[in-house]
């Protein structure tokens, strides 16, 4: 049975719109913290750019 930590904060990405939880790591940063993983903040301005037309 896996062990759940209930009432953790939680916050939703800016760049892709998921829900996700406090961790240890973000400690003292979390009132920083916009992005779930590496991979959202590396792509946060993905779909701001505009896409090239393919031609």
């Amino acid at each position: 049975m896996p062990h759940h930590k209930p009432n953790l904060p939680e916050k939703v990405c800016v760049a892709c719109g998921r829900p996700f939880q406090w961790r240890k790591k973000w400690e003292k940063v979390w009132d920083q913290v916009k992005y779930c993983s590496d991979r959202c903040r590396k792509n946060r301005d993905a779909k701001t750019l505009p896409k090239s037309p393919i031609s």
